[in-house]
Protein backbone atom coordinates (compact mmCIF):
# COMPACT_ATOMS: atom_id res chain seq x y z
CA UNK A 1 0.00 0.00 0.00
CA UNK A 2 3.10 2.75 0.76
CA UNK A 3 4.71 1.08 -2.22
CA UNK A 4 1.54 2.43 -4.35
CA UNK A 5 1.46 5.69 -2.80
CA UNK A 6 5.26 6.19 -3.59
CA UNK A 7 3.90 5.68 -7.34
CA UNK A 8 1.29 8.24 -6.86
CA UNK A 9 4.33 10.90 -5.50
CA UNK A 10 6.19 10.28 -8.33
CA UNK A 11 3.59 10.65 -10.77
CA UNK A 12 3.06 13.53 -8.78
CA UNK A 13 6.20 14.57 -9.85
CA UNK A 14 6.48 13.80 -13.39
CA UNK A 15 3.10 16.00 -13.58
CA UNK A 16 4.52 18.73 -11.78
CA UNK A 17 7.62 18.88 -14.86
CA UNK A 18 5.04 18.63 -17.27
CA UNK A 19 3.17 21.09 -15.67
CA UNK A 20 6.46 23.66 -15.54
CA UNK A 21 7.51 22.90 -19.53
CA UNK A 22 3.93 23.42 -20.73
CA UNK A 23 3.88 27.23 -18.31
CA UNK A 24 7.46 27.95 -19.83
CA UNK A 25 6.53 27.37 -23.48
CA UNK A 26 3.29 29.39 -23.34
CA UNK A 27 4.70 32.98 -21.78
CA UNK A 28 7.82 32.19 -23.67
CA UNK A 29 5.69 32.19 -26.85
CA UNK A 30 3.89 35.68 -25.72
CA UNK A 31 7.13 36.83 -24.76
CA UNK A 32 8.48 35.98 -28.12
CA UNK A 33 5.16 38.08 -29.89
CA UNK A 34 5.76 40.49 -27.71
CA UNK A 35 9.04 41.69 -28.75
CA UNK A 36 8.44 40.70 -32.51
CA UNK A 37 5.55 43.43 -31.77
CA UNK A 38 3.06 40.73 -32.75
CA UNK A 39 -0.42 40.72 -31.50
CA UNK A 40 -0.71 38.05 -28.94
CA UNK A 41 -3.69 36.20 -29.41
CA UNK A 42 -5.39 33.08 -27.33
CA UNK A 43 -4.81 30.23 -29.60
CA UNK A 44 -1.67 29.56 -28.20
CA UNK A 45 -3.54 29.26 -24.82
CA UNK A 46 -6.26 27.03 -26.27
CA UNK A 47 -4.10 24.99 -27.56
CA UNK A 48 -2.37 24.01 -24.49
CA UNK A 49 -5.10 24.77 -21.94
CA UNK A 50 -6.13 21.08 -22.00
CA UNK A 51 -3.35 19.98 -21.09
CA UNK A 52 -2.43 22.41 -18.14
CA UNK A 53 -6.28 22.07 -17.20
CA UNK A 54 -5.06 18.57 -16.66
CA UNK A 55 -2.45 18.65 -14.95
CA UNK A 56 -3.81 21.11 -12.74
CA UNK A 57 -6.25 18.94 -11.72
CA UNK A 58 -4.55 15.13 -11.20
CA UNK A 59 -1.81 16.62 -9.27
CA UNK A 60 -4.37 16.91 -6.18
CA UNK A 61 -5.87 13.97 -6.79
CA UNK A 62 -2.83 12.04 -7.18
CA UNK A 63 -1.89 13.93 -4.06
CA UNK A 64 -4.93 12.75 -2.32
CA UNK A 65 -4.33 9.48 -3.03
CA UNK A 66 -1.32 9.11 -2.00
CA UNK A 67 -2.58 10.43 1.18
CA UNK A 68 -5.38 8.05 1.62
CA UNK A 69 -3.31 5.30 0.52
CA UNK A 70 -0.29 6.29 3.62
CA UNK A 71 -3.31 7.05 6.01
CA UNK A 72 -4.77 3.27 5.87
CA UNK A 73 -1.41 1.99 6.02
CA UNK A 74 -0.59 3.63 9.11
CA UNK A 75 -3.68 3.08 10.46
CA UNK A 76 -3.28 -0.80 9.77
CA UNK A 77 0.00 -1.18 11.09
CA UNK A 78 -0.60 0.68 14.14
CA UNK A 79 -3.69 -1.57 14.85
CA UNK A 80 -1.47 -5.08 14.05
CA UNK A 81 1.54 -3.70 16.22
CA UNK A 82 -1.52 -3.01 19.05
CA UNK A 83 -2.79 -6.66 18.19
CA UNK A 84 1.01 -7.77 18.58
CA UNK A 85 1.17 -5.84 21.84
CA UNK A 86 -2.22 -7.18 23.52
CA UNK A 87 -1.17 -10.35 22.08
CA UNK A 88 2.29 -10.29 24.11
CA UNK A 89 0.52 -9.10 27.25
CA UNK A 90 -2.40 -11.41 27.06
CA UNK A 91 0.87 -14.38 26.49
CA UNK A 92 2.50 -12.80 29.64
CA UNK A 93 -0.26 -13.64 31.87
CA UNK A 94 0.48 -12.93 35.91
CA UNK A 95 3.89 -11.81 34.77
CA UNK A 96 2.52 -8.95 32.97
CA UNK A 97 3.86 -6.54 35.07
CA UNK A 98 7.29 -6.71 34.66
CA UNK A 99 6.42 -4.26 31.57
CA UNK A 100 5.91 -1.63 34.34
CA UNK A 101 2.52 -0.17 36.18
CA UNK A 102 -0.57 -0.37 34.10
CA UNK A 103 -0.87 2.76 33.43
CA UNK A 104 2.62 2.86 32.03
CA UNK A 105 1.34 -0.69 29.74
CA UNK A 106 -1.69 1.86 28.61
CA UNK A 107 0.39 4.94 27.82
CA UNK A 108 2.94 2.30 25.73
CA UNK A 109 -0.61 0.57 23.72
CA UNK A 110 -2.16 4.15 22.89
CA UNK A 111 -0.05 6.99 22.83
CA UNK A 112 3.66 5.07 22.08
CA UNK A 113 1.90 3.19 18.75
CA UNK A 114 0.30 6.31 17.66
CA UNK A 115 3.71 8.06 17.76
CA UNK A 116 4.13 5.76 14.93
CA UNK A 117 2.03 7.84 12.39
CA UNK A 118 3.74 10.32 11.34
CA UNK A 119 6.59 8.08 10.40
CA UNK A 120 4.38 5.67 8.53
CA UNK A 121 2.38 8.14 7.05
CA UNK A 122 4.34 11.16 5.62
CA UNK A 123 8.45 10.18 6.68
CA UNK A 124 8.38 6.54 4.61
CA UNK A 125 7.60 7.46 1.93
CA UNK A 126 8.96 10.78 1.68
CA UNK A 127 12.51 9.27 2.00
CA UNK A 128 11.99 7.93 -0.93
CA UNK A 129 10.79 11.01 -2.57
CA UNK A 130 14.04 12.83 -2.10
CA UNK A 131 15.69 10.82 -4.29
CA UNK A 132 13.78 10.27 -6.76
CA UNK A 133 12.01 14.02 -7.62
CA UNK A 134 14.88 16.12 -7.02
CA UNK A 135 16.87 13.05 -9.73
CA UNK A 136 14.11 13.47 -11.83
CA UNK A 137 14.33 17.70 -11.56
CA UNK A 138 17.92 16.89 -12.26
CA UNK A 139 17.55 15.65 -15.47
CA UNK A 140 14.88 18.14 -16.60
CA UNK A 141 16.95 20.66 -15.77
CA UNK A 142 20.43 19.20 -17.18
CA UNK A 143 18.70 19.36 -21.05
CA UNK A 144 18.67 23.33 -20.98
CA UNK A 145 21.71 24.00 -18.13
CA UNK A 146 24.69 22.52 -16.99
CA UNK A 147 25.49 24.74 -14.80
CA UNK A 148 22.22 25.30 -13.45
CA UNK A 149 22.21 21.63 -12.58
CA UNK A 150 25.37 21.42 -10.99
CA UNK A 151 24.73 24.42 -8.57
CA UNK A 152 21.53 22.68 -7.52
CA UNK A 153 23.68 19.87 -7.36
CA UNK A 154 26.29 21.63 -5.27
CA UNK A 155 23.44 22.80 -2.54
CA UNK A 156 21.08 19.59 -1.95
CA UNK A 157 23.53 18.59 0.25
CA UNK A 158 23.25 21.36 2.79
CA UNK A 159 19.83 20.33 3.49
CA UNK A 160 20.14 16.79 4.86
CA UNK A 161 23.05 17.72 6.69
CA UNK A 162 21.80 19.82 9.02
CA UNK A 163 18.33 17.87 8.75
CA UNK A 164 20.81 14.96 10.15
CA UNK A 165 22.47 17.17 12.90
CA UNK A 166 19.10 18.95 14.16
CA UNK A 167 17.47 15.02 14.19
CA UNK A 168 20.16 13.76 16.47
CA UNK A 169 18.81 16.43 18.85
CA UNK A 170 15.45 16.01 18.08
CA UNK A 171 15.29 11.96 18.45
CA UNK A 172 16.89 12.42 22.56
CA UNK A 173 14.28 14.97 23.11
CA UNK A 174 11.22 12.71 22.13
CA UNK A 175 12.63 9.72 23.84
CA UNK A 176 12.71 12.15 27.05
CA UNK A 177 9.27 13.15 26.49
CA UNK A 178 7.74 10.24 26.25
CA UNK A 179 9.47 8.80 28.74
CA UNK A 180 8.00 11.73 30.70
CA UNK A 181 4.62 11.15 29.46
CA UNK A 182 4.55 7.32 30.33
CA UNK A 183 5.60 8.24 34.32
CA UNK A 184 3.04 11.44 34.18
CA UNK A 185 0.14 8.14 32.94
CA UNK A 186 1.16 5.85 35.48
CA UNK A 187 1.26 8.35 38.23
CA UNK A 188 -2.29 10.09 37.41
CA UNK A 189 -3.90 6.32 37.45
CA UNK A 190 -2.13 5.18 40.88
CA UNK A 191 -3.70 8.90 42.33
CA UNK A 192 -7.10 7.93 40.85
CA UNK A 193 -7.02 4.61 42.43
CA UNK A 194 -6.07 5.84 45.59
CA UNK A 195 -8.07 9.02 45.79
CA UNK A 196 -10.15 7.65 48.50
CA UNK A 197 -7.16 6.92 50.86
CA UNK A 198 -5.71 10.51 49.64
CA UNK A 199 -8.86 12.05 50.75
CA UNK A 200 -8.68 10.01 54.42
CA UNK A 201 -5.42 11.43 54.83
CA UNK A 202 -5.95 14.75 53.34
CA UNK A 203 -3.21 14.20 50.83
CA UNK A 204 -5.19 15.38 47.78
CA UNK A 205 -3.21 18.82 48.12
CA UNK A 206 -0.16 16.99 47.70
CA UNK A 207 -1.38 14.80 45.25
CA UNK A 208 -2.49 17.92 42.69
CA UNK A 209 0.53 19.37 43.24
CA UNK A 210 2.22 16.49 42.00
CA UNK A 211 0.15 16.00 39.20
CA UNK A 212 1.16 19.67 38.71
CA UNK A 213 4.73 19.18 38.56
CA UNK A 214 4.75 15.67 36.26
CA UNK A 215 2.16 17.81 33.78
CA UNK A 216 4.89 21.08 33.75
CA UNK A 217 7.77 18.66 33.29
CA UNK A 218 5.57 17.04 30.51
CA UNK A 219 4.96 20.84 29.15
CA UNK A 220 8.75 21.74 29.03
CA UNK A 221 9.97 18.46 27.42
CA UNK A 222 6.64 18.98 24.53
CA UNK A 223 8.28 22.57 23.92
CA UNK A 224 11.64 21.48 23.78
CA UNK A 225 10.82 18.99 20.77
CA UNK A 226 8.56 21.76 19.27
CA UNK A 227 11.64 23.96 19.23
CA UNK A 228 14.10 21.97 17.72
CA UNK A 229 11.74 21.02 15.28
CA UNK A 230 10.90 24.80 14.76
CA UNK A 231 14.56 25.14 14.73
CA UNK A 232 15.47 22.44 12.08
CA UNK A 233 12.69 23.50 9.53
CA UNK A 234 13.94 27.39 9.85
CA UNK A 235 17.76 26.29 9.03
CA UNK A 236 16.43 24.10 6.08
CA UNK A 237 13.91 26.85 4.47
CA UNK A 238 17.12 29.48 4.96
CA UNK A 239 19.65 26.85 2.73
CA UNK A 240 16.76 26.35 0.24
CA UNK A 241 15.99 30.08 -0.12
CA UNK A 242 19.57 30.59 -0.31
CA UNK A 243 20.06 28.11 -3.28
CA UNK A 244 17.09 29.16 -5.05
CA UNK A 245 18.46 32.51 -4.79
CA UNK A 246 21.86 32.12 -6.16
CA UNK A 247 20.33 30.23 -9.15
CA UNK A 248 17.99 33.28 -9.85
CA UNK A 249 21.18 35.40 -9.78
CA UNK A 250 22.62 33.30 -12.84
CA UNK A 251 19.92 33.30 -14.64
CA UNK A 252 18.73 36.98 -14.50
CA UNK A 253 22.14 37.81 -15.23
CA UNK A 254 22.56 35.64 -18.10
CA UNK A 255 19.08 36.88 -19.47
CA UNK A 256 20.43 40.02 -19.31
CA UNK A 257 23.92 39.29 -20.77
CA UNK A 258 26.06 40.49 -18.21
CA UNK A 259 27.73 37.52 -16.63
CA UNK A 260 31.60 37.91 -16.26
CA UNK A 261 32.34 34.81 -18.25
CA UNK A 262 29.37 35.30 -21.33
CA UNK A 263 29.34 39.11 -21.80
CA UNK A 264 27.08 39.87 -24.31
CA UNK A 265 25.70 36.18 -24.22
CA UNK A 266 22.55 34.54 -22.82
CA UNK A 267 23.79 31.01 -21.89
CA UNK A 268 20.06 29.95 -21.15
CA UNK A 269 17.02 31.15 -23.36
CA UNK A 270 14.31 32.66 -21.15
CA UNK A 271 12.09 29.61 -21.78
CA UNK A 272 14.64 27.35 -19.74
CA UNK A 273 15.21 30.12 -17.71
CA UNK A 274 11.54 30.22 -16.50
CA UNK A 275 11.56 26.46 -16.63
CA UNK A 276 14.43 26.33 -14.68
CA UNK A 277 13.19 28.82 -12.11
CA UNK A 278 9.70 26.96 -11.47
CA UNK A 279 11.42 23.50 -11.15
CA UNK A 280 13.92 24.75 -8.38
CA UNK A 281 11.93 25.16 -5.77
CA UNK A 282 10.31 21.87 -6.09
CA UNK A 283 13.60 20.80 -6.26
CA UNK A 284 14.03 21.57 -3.00
CA UNK A 285 10.87 20.77 -1.70
CA UNK A 286 11.03 16.92 -0.44
CA UNK A 287 14.33 17.81 1.19
CA UNK A 288 12.79 20.38 3.16
CA UNK A 289 9.24 18.58 3.81
CA UNK A 290 11.80 15.47 4.79
CA UNK A 291 13.15 17.95 7.49
CA UNK A 292 9.62 18.62 8.45
CA UNK A 293 8.99 15.22 9.19
CA UNK A 294 12.26 14.23 10.56
CA UNK A 295 10.98 14.93 13.89
CA UNK A 296 8.43 12.45 12.78
CA UNK A 297 10.86 9.78 12.46
CA UNK A 298 12.63 10.74 15.70
CA UNK A 299 9.32 10.31 17.77
CA UNK A 300 9.04 6.96 16.32
CA UNK A 301 12.36 6.24 17.13
CA UNK A 302 12.03 6.54 20.77
CA UNK A 303 8.36 5.36 20.83
CA UNK A 304 10.16 1.99 19.77
CA UNK A 305 12.65 2.21 22.03
CA UNK A 306 9.82 2.47 24.72
CA UNK A 307 8.13 -0.55 23.35
CA UNK A 308 11.45 -2.53 22.73
CA UNK A 309 10.73 -4.90 26.09
CA UNK A 310 7.37 -5.86 24.71
CA UNK A 311 8.05 -6.31 20.88
CA UNK A 312 11.39 -8.35 21.77
CA UNK A 313 9.35 -10.77 23.54
CA UNK A 314 8.76 -13.96 21.57
CA UNK A 315 5.06 -15.09 21.98
CA UNK A 316 4.96 -18.62 22.90
CA UNK A 317 1.69 -20.58 21.40
CA UNK A 318 0.81 -24.18 22.10
CA UNK A 319 1.79 -26.05 19.00
CA UNK A 320 -0.96 -28.69 19.66
CA UNK A 321 -5.07 -28.01 18.92
CA UNK A 322 -6.85 -30.94 21.10
CA UNK A 323 -9.84 -29.85 23.53
CA UNK A 324 -10.23 -31.20 26.42
CA UNK A 325 -13.04 -30.74 28.63
CA UNK A 326 -13.19 -31.25 32.11
CA UNK A 327 -16.26 -32.94 33.58
CA UNK A 328 -14.64 -34.20 37.08
CA UNK A 329 -10.96 -33.37 38.76
CA UNK A 330 -8.48 -33.71 37.05
CA UNK A 331 -4.98 -35.91 37.88
CA UNK A 332 -1.94 -33.37 37.11
CA UNK A 333 1.47 -35.80 36.63
CA UNK A 334 4.75 -33.25 36.48
CA UNK A 335 7.87 -35.01 35.40
CA UNK A 336 11.50 -32.76 34.57
CA UNK A 337 9.62 -29.26 34.77
CA UNK A 338 12.35 -26.76 33.61
CA UNK A 339 11.50 -23.81 33.09
CA UNK A 340 13.94 -20.65 31.84
CA UNK A 341 13.94 -17.05 32.46
CA UNK A 342 16.10 -14.06 31.27
CA UNK A 343 19.33 -15.66 30.02
CA UNK A 344 18.32 -18.94 30.19
CA UNK A 345 18.73 -18.97 34.09
CA UNK A 346 16.11 -21.64 35.71
CA UNK A 347 13.57 -19.91 37.13
CA UNK A 348 11.67 -23.25 38.11
CA UNK A 349 13.15 -26.97 38.37
CA UNK A 350 10.92 -29.88 39.52
CA UNK A 351 11.86 -33.43 39.37
CA UNK A 352 8.65 -34.94 39.97
CA UNK A 353 5.18 -34.19 41.38
CA UNK A 354 1.77 -36.02 41.49
CA UNK A 355 -1.88 -34.21 41.96
CA UNK A 356 -4.54 -36.91 41.86
CA UNK A 357 -7.84 -35.84 40.99
CA UNK A 358 -9.53 -33.95 43.70
CA UNK A 359 -6.70 -33.92 45.49
CA UNK A 360 -5.50 -30.32 47.63
CA UNK A 361 -2.43 -29.00 47.24
CA UNK A 362 -0.66 -26.44 49.66
CA UNK A 363 2.78 -25.22 47.94
CA UNK A 364 5.05 -23.14 50.08
CA UNK A 365 8.70 -21.72 50.00
CA UNK A 366 10.86 -19.13 49.58
CA UNK A 367 10.69 -16.21 47.27
CA UNK A 368 12.37 -17.13 44.03
CA UNK A 369 11.67 -20.95 44.01
CA UNK A 370 9.04 -21.33 41.09
CA UNK A 371 5.50 -21.39 43.13
CA UNK A 372 3.96 -19.02 41.31
CA UNK A 373 6.29 -19.81 37.89
CA UNK A 374 4.36 -23.37 38.29
CA UNK A 375 1.23 -22.27 38.43
CA UNK A 376 2.19 -19.77 35.43
CA UNK A 377 3.22 -22.91 33.42
CA UNK A 378 0.09 -25.08 34.35
CA UNK A 379 -2.10 -22.02 32.97
CA UNK A 380 -0.31 -22.03 29.58
CA UNK A 381 2.04 -18.52 29.86
CA UNK A 382 5.32 -20.39 29.88
CA UNK A 383 7.40 -21.99 27.64
CA UNK A 384 9.03 -25.57 29.37
CA UNK A 385 10.93 -28.25 29.11
CA UNK A 386 9.52 -31.53 30.54
CA UNK A 387 6.36 -33.14 30.88
CA UNK A 388 2.83 -32.10 32.05
CA UNK A 389 0.35 -33.95 31.98
CA UNK A 390 -3.46 -33.60 33.07
CA UNK A 391 -5.47 -36.35 32.87
CA UNK A 392 -2.73 -38.57 31.09
CA UNK A 393 -2.93 -35.88 28.33
CA UNK A 394 -0.12 -33.65 27.52
CA UNK A 395 -0.34 -30.17 28.14
CA UNK A 396 1.41 -28.66 25.11
CA UNK A 397 -0.92 -30.87 23.04
CA UNK A 398 -3.76 -28.65 24.25
CA UNK A 399 -5.33 -25.47 23.28
CA UNK A 400 -4.55 -22.78 25.40
CA UNK A 401 -7.55 -20.93 25.03
CA UNK A 402 -10.32 -23.99 25.72
CA UNK A 403 -7.56 -25.12 28.82
CA UNK A 404 -7.32 -21.92 30.23
CA UNK A 405 -11.59 -22.12 30.02
CA UNK A 406 -11.18 -24.95 31.97
CA UNK A 407 -10.16 -23.66 35.21
CA UNK A 408 -10.24 -21.38 38.15
CA UNK A 409 -7.53 -18.75 38.98
CA UNK A 410 -7.41 -16.38 41.85
CA UNK A 411 -4.50 -14.38 42.50
CA UNK A 412 -3.09 -11.60 45.40
CA UNK A 413 -5.57 -9.20 44.15
CA UNK A 414 -8.87 -9.94 42.42
CA UNK A 415 -9.88 -8.73 39.32
CA UNK A 416 -12.39 -6.49 39.95
CA UNK A 417 -13.88 -3.92 37.48
CA UNK A 418 -15.33 -0.31 37.68
CA UNK A 419 -19.02 -1.81 37.48
CA UNK A 420 -22.29 -2.96 39.13
CA UNK A 421 -21.52 -6.31 41.75
CA UNK A 422 -23.63 -8.33 39.22
CA UNK A 423 -21.89 -7.41 35.74
CA UNK A 424 -18.95 -8.21 37.60
CA UNK A 425 -19.59 -11.94 38.48
CA UNK A 426 -21.51 -12.10 35.04
CA UNK A 427 -17.98 -12.06 33.78
CA UNK A 428 -17.56 -15.65 34.89
CA UNK A 429 -20.74 -16.89 34.06
CA UNK A 430 -22.56 -14.27 31.41
CA UNK A 431 -25.89 -16.35 31.21
CA UNK A 432 -26.14 -16.59 35.68
CA UNK A 433 -29.29 -15.53 36.81
CA UNK A 434 -29.84 -13.76 39.64
CA UNK A 435 -30.41 -16.49 42.04
CA UNK A 436 -27.64 -17.91 41.11
CA UNK A 437 -25.34 -14.79 41.67
CA UNK A 438 -27.40 -14.69 44.80
CA UNK A 439 -26.49 -18.52 45.43
CA UNK A 440 -22.88 -18.31 45.14
CA UNK A 441 -22.53 -15.22 47.40
CA UNK A 442 -24.79 -16.62 50.31
CA UNK A 443 -21.53 -19.28 50.18
CA UNK A 444 -18.71 -16.94 50.40
CA UNK A 445 -20.89 -15.11 53.29
CA UNK A 446 -21.28 -11.62 50.96
CA UNK A 447 -24.81 -11.82 50.65
CA UNK A 448 -26.08 -10.42 54.21
CA UNK A 449 -23.86 -7.29 53.85
CA UNK A 450 -24.84 -7.13 49.94
CA UNK A 451 -28.59 -7.38 51.07
CA UNK A 452 -28.35 -4.63 53.03
CA UNK A 453 -27.60 -2.21 50.16
CA UNK A 454 -29.84 0.01 48.55
CA UNK A 455 -29.04 -1.35 45.19
CA UNK A 456 -27.97 -4.68 46.07
CA UNK A 457 -26.65 -6.69 43.28
CA UNK A 458 -26.90 -3.52 41.24
CA UNK A 459 -24.62 -1.76 43.59
CA UNK A 460 -21.54 -0.14 41.63
CA UNK A 461 -18.13 -0.85 42.65
CA UNK A 462 -15.19 1.81 42.04
CA UNK A 463 -11.70 1.14 40.27
CA UNK A 464 -10.15 -2.20 41.80
CA UNK A 465 -13.61 -3.11 43.37
CA UNK A 466 -13.65 0.50 45.30
CA UNK A 467 -16.11 0.08 48.04
CA UNK A 468 -15.61 -2.95 49.31
CA UNK A 469 -12.75 -4.26 51.94
CA UNK A 470 -10.09 -6.72 50.73
CA UNK A 471 -11.83 -9.68 52.25
CA UNK A 472 -14.75 -8.58 50.60
CA UNK A 473 -13.56 -8.11 47.61
CA UNK A 474 -11.48 -11.91 47.89
CA UNK A 475 -14.66 -13.46 48.79
CA UNK A 476 -16.57 -12.00 45.82
CA UNK A 477 -13.47 -13.44 43.19
CA UNK A 478 -14.32 -16.56 44.84
CA UNK A 479 -17.93 -16.06 44.04
CA UNK A 480 -16.48 -15.79 40.29
CA UNK A 481 -14.65 -18.86 40.92
CA UNK A 482 -17.72 -20.56 41.76
CA UNK A 483 -19.78 -19.69 39.12
CA UNK A 484 -16.96 -20.35 36.52
CA UNK A 485 -17.89 -24.17 37.56
CA UNK A 486 -13.97 -25.20 36.87
CA UNK A 487 -12.71 -28.54 38.45
CA UNK A 488 -8.82 -27.34 38.91
CA UNK A 489 -8.33 -24.26 40.98
CA UNK A 490 -4.76 -22.31 40.79
CA UNK A 491 -4.96 -20.22 43.58
CA UNK A 492 -1.70 -17.83 43.87
CA UNK A 493 -1.39 -16.49 47.44
CA UNK A 494 -5.18 -15.51 47.89
CA UNK A 495 -4.77 -14.19 51.13
CA UNK A 496 -1.80 -11.97 50.65
CA UNK A 497 -2.10 -8.62 51.87
CA UNK A 498 -5.36 -9.70 54.16
CA UNK A 499 -5.18 -9.02 57.77
CA UNK A 500 -4.78 -12.32 59.95
CA UNK A 501 -7.87 -12.68 60.83
CA UNK A 502 -9.96 -12.14 57.52
CA UNK A 503 -6.85 -14.54 55.90
CA UNK A 504 -7.84 -16.91 57.74
CA UNK A 505 -11.13 -17.62 56.73
CA UNK A 506 -10.63 -17.46 53.26
CA UNK A 507 -8.63 -20.31 53.77
CA UNK A 508 -11.70 -21.85 55.46
CA UNK A 509 -13.85 -20.82 52.94
CA UNK A 510 -11.27 -22.59 50.22
CA UNK A 511 -10.69 -25.05 52.54
CA UNK A 512 -14.86 -25.34 52.35
CA UNK A 513 -15.71 -24.66 48.68
CA UNK A 514 -12.95 -26.62 47.21
CA UNK A 515 -14.21 -29.83 48.26
CA UNK A 516 -14.44 -32.22 44.78
CA UNK A 517 -11.92 -30.23 43.18
CA UNK A 518 -8.20 -30.49 41.73
CA UNK A 519 -6.74 -27.63 43.91
CA UNK A 520 -3.29 -26.56 44.23
CA UNK A 521 -2.45 -23.32 46.88
CA UNK A 522 0.20 -21.10 46.79
CA UNK A 523 0.42 -19.26 50.23
CA UNK A 524 2.95 -18.34 52.85
CA UNK A 525 0.24 -18.47 55.93
CA UNK A 526 -0.19 -22.20 56.38
CA UNK A 527 -2.98 -20.89 58.94
CA UNK A 528 -6.32 -22.21 58.72
CA UNK A 529 -5.17 -24.05 55.66
CA UNK A 530 -5.34 -27.76 57.76
CA UNK A 531 -8.07 -29.11 55.03
CA UNK A 532 -5.21 -29.63 52.39
CA UNK A 533 -4.47 -33.09 51.18
CA UNK A 534 -0.79 -32.51 50.83
CA UNK A 535 1.82 -30.05 52.01
CA UNK A 536 4.83 -29.06 49.45
CA UNK A 537 7.85 -27.02 51.00
CA UNK A 538 9.61 -26.21 47.29
CA UNK A 539 13.26 -25.57 47.52
CA UNK A 540 14.91 -22.54 46.20
CA UNK A 541 16.87 -22.61 42.93
CA UNK A 542 20.64 -22.70 43.34
CA UNK A 543 21.05 -19.45 41.29
CA UNK A 544 18.23 -17.48 43.06
CA UNK A 545 19.87 -18.80 46.15
CA UNK A 546 23.26 -17.39 45.37
CA UNK A 547 22.12 -13.82 44.11
CA UNK A 548 20.31 -13.35 47.74
CA UNK A 549 23.66 -14.94 49.28
CA UNK A 550 25.48 -12.13 47.27
CA UNK A 551 22.54 -9.32 47.83
CA UNK A 552 22.66 -10.19 51.16
CA UNK A 553 26.91 -10.05 51.31
CA UNK A 554 26.51 -6.51 49.78
CA UNK A 555 24.31 -5.35 52.00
Amino acid sequence: MLQAALLLAVLHAALFVWQCYLLAMLFSQWLTSSLQQQAITTQQLLHLLPWLLFCLFMRPLLHYGREQLSLLASQRCRASLRQQLLATLASSGTAKSRYGADGSIASQVLEHVDALDGFISRYYVQRYLVLITPVLLFIAILYYSKLAAVLLLITAPLVPVFMVLLGNAATSASQQQLQVLSRMSSRFLDLMRGMATLQHLQATTRATNSVANAAERYRSSSMKVLRLAFLSTAVLEFFASLAIALLALYLGLGLLGILPWAKAEIPVPYQGALFILLLAPEFYAPLRQLGSDYHAKAQALAAVDELAPLLKRSVWQHSGKQLLTLTQAPSIDISNLIVLGEQDRARLNLAKLTINAGQRLVIQGASGCGKSTLLESLLGFNQYQGQILINQQDLKLLDRSHWQQQLGYLGQSSAIMAASIADNLRLAASEATDAELIAVLKQVELWPLIQQLPLQLATPLGERGFGLSGGQLQRLAIAQLLLRQAWLWLLDEPSAHLDSATALRIHQLLGKLSQGKTLILVSHNSEGLDWADALLDMPINPIQQAKQKVGHETS
